[in-house]
């Protein structure tokens, strides 16, 4: 069997560019292969490391080639960009992947299973239907505006809005028409979300990761879920600040000369679950007044001094953190620091 140190591949639709690697001083290998004939490229050679961009179909090549016995790793793209020499395309990606996962202080995706993957495209599913649901509430809105009909922001005005039309008589009977037809499009997302949220609860009460995260406090199912999802490995992350700094919810820093300079929050990595965690965090501020233990008493503090929007992004940021240390000790949320008062 041939034998490799290392293999980069770079993912394709069809084909796929093989880097291989004998030895640290030796020629480079480097082989276009189709997609048929790829799993028995990596059957025909001794177990080696293989290294992927993190990208889509990522996971699943990772799965199929980890069960032939090789040890595979996931790159962040961003993280392989600087190792791109002059001139673009698939034999330079393929080289700079192998380059970028020798390097001792790289980091890697941790690899996610079917289910978890299974679990996160409901999610996935459900965020495009909101989406959809906000586009049809939006150009209704936008349509009976011009005809002078127009109420209070929110979705739960929607209601009100579809009763204005229906009873005005001087709107034309086509407006009434394609009304009703927004009405009833509007009524399938609305069932079409609750029964993938049922979906999502459902899952997340079978996962034990999941059932973990759901006892803090604004951590819901919906939350617990797509956390124990995307997070496979908790001790990928160092600390509970790598986490959240994954998230994207650790403030910016541009720093020079020993001065440290500190900037908003870095809004980088999944904004999915950084969306979700700030809006569990307002709503969790709304009822914090009546807790009490140490971390109802930190979030008091924090509303007392800080505004709304800028409180709930830092709470956002210990929640993270909370979480990250829940699944890395498998320990229960203690409720004894956020307790009935």
């Amino acid at each position: 069997m041939k034998k490799y140190i290392r293999i980069g591949v770079d993912l394709g639709k069809g084909y796929f560019q093989v880097h291989a690697l004998e030895n640290e001083a030796g020629a480079a290998v480097n082989r276009k292969i189709s997609r048929g004939k790829f799993l028995a490229f990596f059957s025909g050679i001794s177990p080696c490391r293989v290294g992927m961009e993190a990208c889509g179909s990522s996971n699943y090549w990772a799965r199929e080639i980890a069960a032939l016995g090789h040890e595979v790793v996931l790159i962040a793209p961003a993280y392989i960009k600087p190792y791109v020499k002059r001139g673009k395309n698939d034999a330079v990606d393929a080289e700079a992947i192998c380059e970028a996962m020798s390097r001792p202080g790289m980091r890697f995706v941790p690899v996610k299973s079917a289910e978890q993957q299974a679990a996160l495209m409901l999610h996935k599913d459900r965020e495009l239907l909101v989406k959809q649901r906000t586009m049809s509430v939006n150009a209704l809105r936008g349509h009976l505006a011009e005809f002078g009909i127009v109420v209070a922001k929110g979705i739960q005005h929607v209601d009100h809005l579809l009763e204005l039309a229906r009873e005005d008589a001087d709107l034309p009977e086509m407006a009434k028409q394609a009304v009703e037809r927004m009405a009833s499009r509007l009524n399938d997302l609305d069932q079409a979300i609750a029964a993938t949220e049922k979906a999502i609860a459902a899952a997340s009460a079978k996962h034990a990761n999941s059932r973990l995260l759901d006892q803090v406090p604004g951590i819901g199912p919906l939350i617990a879920s797509v956390i124990a999802a995307s997070m496979p490995d908790p001790s990928a992350f160092r600390s509970g600040r790598d986490f959240s700094a994954w998230l994207g919810l650790t403030p910016s820093q541009n720093s020079s000369g020993g001065k440290e300079k500190l900037g908003p929050i870095t809004k980088k990595g999944n904004r999915y679950i950084r969306k979700l965690l700030v809006v569990g965090s307002t709503s969790l501020l709304r009822v914090a007044h009546k807790r009490k233990g140490a971390l109802a008493d930190w979030i008091n503090a924090l509303a007392a001094k800080k505004l709304q929007k800028v409180a709930a992004v830092a709470l956002a940021n210990k929640l993270a953190r909370i979480c990250w240390a829940i699944l890395s000790t498998g320990e229960c949320f203690r409720e004894e620091t956020y307790a009935k008062a």
